[in-house]
């Protein structure tokens, strides 16, 4: 059976954002920045980070979880510390404001760190990560959300789908290495897809409300996702709730999810960790001849023997969605439209 769909141009998706955030409540600043944001996951076909998530940002407002216009305050805690306040907002104007002037950090000190705080974060890290290595500089960032996944071992849901992203540009216009997963088995908005679609998830992605293995994704969303890889993965999770975490004085997964009332209704809130790191700093004169010598030693053979490159497929569908727009299905469309 085919789903019917409903095309948009990408300025069409992005004006259709910014009319519905704007009527539901958000000022003109953050409507267009959090559009910049999901249309940029939907034109890279990352759909659990698209156009769908306009339906949670405005959910969240209309909580009163979460605030549509308030502005970033930034605080230089030290020569490489920024700490970005956003004070209950959504993160993407923030974070747009606050890029800029890591930038300019790491080029003064050789490294910059940044702790986004008290901010509502709902999108994927590759686009956060992708504005240090068009710079030319190599990044790390992890955030937690709501606790949705059991440690491996456990029973109970204490860790977040908490992702991890990282860097690295390449010379010559190639597209730069970026890796972003979460360390859950799946990011949760993908369950949610394959709940609206009526599609049963993978096994290994999460356990039932009894801790049995399960493919129902409804069942699953109320029961408890994995990580992936087991007691690796796991650990890895904890890793990042502890840098996102108390790190930058922020909550932890499990605090996020008793701010939303431990129901999980509306979008995480807490904090963003962003490192980022200069090489012409780092290196000084080496600088070029290691970034070639990464290029030679590491992506050419990689490349030569096939290997699939993090990125690639988002690379593809951002060439295509450029030119030809992009396909979401009809029932997201009238429940996008269902905001106005």
């Amino acid at each position: 059976m085919t789903t019917a769909t409903v095309h948009l141009s990408l300025s069409d998706a992005h004006a259709l954002a910014v009319r519905i955030l704007e009527h539901n409540g958000f000022s003109a600043a953050h409507a267009h920045a959090i559009a910049d944001t999901v249309v940029a996951g939907e034109r890279d076909g990352c759909a659990s980070h698209g156009l769908y998530r306009v339906l949670g940002c405005v959910h969240t407002l209309k909580q009163g979880k979460a605030s549509g216009d308030a502005e970033p305050a930034f605080h230089r805690m030290a020569p490489a510390l920024l700490r970005v306040d956003a004070q209950q907002a959504f993160y993407s104007l923030a974070y747009q404001q606050a890029v800029p002037q890591l930038i300019e950090i790491a080029r003064e000190q050789g490294i910059a760190a940044m702790g986004i705080n008290n901010c509502v974060h709902y999108a994927a890290l590759w686009r956060d990560i992708e504005a240090f290595t068009a710079a030319g500089l190599v990044a790390i960032a992890c955030t937690p959300s709501h606790a949705w996944v059991t440690p491996y071992g456990g029973s109970q849901r204490l860790l977040g789908t908490n992702p991890f992203a990282f860097g690295w540009p390449r010379p010559d216009g190639r597209d730069p290495y970026i890796f972003d997963f979460a360390t859950s088995a799946s990011a949760r908005g993908e369950i949610e897809l394959h709940r609206r679609a009526g599609k049963p998830i993978p096994e290994g992605w999460g356990v039932d409300e009894e801790g049995n293995a399960c493919t129902d994704a409804a069942k699953v969303l109320r029961g408890a996702q994995l990580t992936f890889g087991g007691h690796k993965g796991s650990a890895l999770s904890v890793m990042i709730e502890l840098l996102a975490g108390p790190l930058i004085a922020d909550m932890t997964s499990r605090e996020s999810l008793a701010f939303d009332g431990g129901k999980g209704k509306t979008l995480p809130m807490g904090g963003e960790l962003v490192i980022v790191i200069d090489p012409k700093r780092f290196l000084g004169e080496y600088a070029d001849q290691e970034l070639a010598r990464a290029e030679t030693s590491l992506f050419k053979v990689m490349e030569d023997d096939g290997v699939r490159m993090p990125g690639a497929r988002r690379y593809r569908n951002r060439a295509v969605s450029q030119q030809q727009g992009v396909d979401i299905p009809q029932a997201l469309f009238d429940d996008l439209n269902a905001l106005l």
